[in-house]
């Protein structure tokens, strides 16, 4: 059994009513993330701390984002809190990072500018991914 923190996390700010920014950041990255392997099976086990919601939760969140996929218009992101952080360098320290699904697509943005987003923070409760949450139709409120 190998077991890991994974901070999943992506500057965030919130509605009053959730937390603010620094909070949430540090909510997110509580998220425990346990693997467990045997020869048999395979099963990853999310912790999460109190404040992030079992049900979906409206976030506002600011950070730095690339198209998941290249085209015209975009509506798959992937934000990270820091320019610095890789979230493609398959190494569980790299940093945070937080695929976001946008509610209507966007014209094509710099891989790297910053943007905030606002949508609903949903955990990813499936027992195969390390993936812990996600930000769903989201909507640009500045960019």
């Amino acid at each position: 059994m190998r077991s890991s923190t994974l901070a999943i996390a992506a500057a965030l700010g919130a509605t009053p009513a959730l937390a603010q920014p620094g909070d949430i950041w540090d909510l997110i990255g509580q998220i425990q993330i346990d693997e467990l392997v045997t020869e048999n099976s395979y099963e990853v086990r999310k912790s999460f701390p109190a404040g992030i919601s079992e049900t979906d939760q409206e976030i506002e969140i600011s950070g730095y984002v690339a198209p998941m996929f290249p085209g015209e218009q975009v509506r798959e992101l992937i934000m990270v809190s820091d320019m610095g952080f890789c979230p493609f360098c398959g190494d569980p320290d790299h940093g945070a990072s937080l695929q976001v699904s946008l509610a209507d697509p966007i014209g094509m943005i710099d891989e790297g500018q910053r943007i905030t987003l606002r949508g609903q923070l949903s955990r990813v409760n499936d027992p195969e991914t390390w993936q812990a949450v996600v930000l769903k139709e989201a909507q640009v409120v500045t960019r």
